[in-house]
């Protein structure tokens, strides 16, 4: 668009030299040296400026329309309000690349048929599955690494060291996400999905389910909200450990865009901004910095 702009002043800049020799008005056309310099700062200078600036991967940025569902603490709404520890640092990353967003929260397997056929340009908080390579463009910094651990009511401990432990309990998931490996698969008990996370806290309160599984900081979130945190608790058993991203839906322009995207976040993980965006939302907590995903058709 902007090479056409220029391609068209150019164009106008000719036919208007042409209409001056037409009436007779005094030659613009200069000898030697001087006739050169006279048409790279009116012609070449700027056409080359131009150009430039359009092969730029921030010289287009639209408004960018990322899609989620609530993910707290790393993206939420609260009264209507977006929050979140994700949506803060993305927004200042595009932010600083000149880059418009506009936010959209909803269930995560809608979010995924969204970006996937184009009526989304991103999807936030996301893991790179080879099933998405297809239409989505990752940077290559994460977000955040996702931790799920397990759940249970302190009034009906289980024993848990090993996912083997787990054989004849009923699991607590959330629909759409993907959980690695052999809990994913394994035969051994029952995986039954809940609504939202806070479904999932109050079956595991009432004895619905014998476990839940989610991300460490997501279940600290949600229960000390529920105001659960002195009715469950934590098991030392780490399911499974991912980095999750931002995913660009996969448009020209798009790879340029992660980079850009990753070489910014990078920058700003160093800097103090970031840290108290953070400690903003977790405080103090001593803990890794972890979420739990959504499958979303994988999350």
């Amino acid at each position: 668009m902007v090479a056409n702009k220029a391609l068209a002043q150019v164009r106008a800049l000719f036919v208007h030299l042409g209409a001056v020799r037409s009436h007779g008005q005094r030659s613009l056309v200069l000898p030697g040296l001087a006739a050169y310099s006279h048409v790279m700062r009116t012609l070449i200078l700027p056409l080359l400026l131009l150009l430039l600036a359009g092969l730029s991967p921030m010289a287009h940025a639209e408004s960018l329309r990322i899609v989620s569902d609530d993910w707290a603490p790393y993206l939420y709404q609260e009264n209507g309000q977006a929050k979140g520890i994700d949506y803060e640092i993305t927004n200042e990353v595009f932010k600083r690349l000149g880059v418009q967003v506009q936010w959209q929260f909803l269930p995560w397997k809608r979010c995924l048929a969204m970006v996937e056929q184009g009526l989304a340009d991103a999807v936030m908080d996301i893991f790179q599955v080879d099933s998405r390579q297809g239409y989505l463009v990752y940077p290559d910094e994460p977000m955040s690494e996702v931790e799920f651990v397990l759940y249970q009511a302190r009034s009906r401990p289980h024993p848990v060291e090993r996912v083997e432990d787990l054989a004849g309990l009923t699991i607590g998931t959330s629909p759409g996400y993907v959980y690695d490996g052999t809990f994913a698969e394994s035969p051994l008990f029952r995986r039954e999905p809940a609504p939202s996370h806070e479904a999932n806290f109050g079956k595991l309160a009432l004895g619905r389910i014998d476990l839940l599984v989610t991300d460490r900081q997501v279940g600290r979130y949600v229960s000390r909200r529920l105001g659960l945190e002195q009715a469950v608790e934590e098991l030392p058993l780490v399911v499974s450990r991912r980095p999750q991203y931002l995913g660009l839906a996969r448009k020209p322009g798009r790879e340029a865009l992660a980079q850009a995207f990753s070489d910014e976040l990078r920058r700003f993980k160093q800097e103090p901004a970031y840290a108290a965006i953070s400690a903003r939302y977790l405080g103090n907590q001593d803990f890794p910095f972890a979420v739990e995903q959504q499958e979303r058709g994988t999350r």
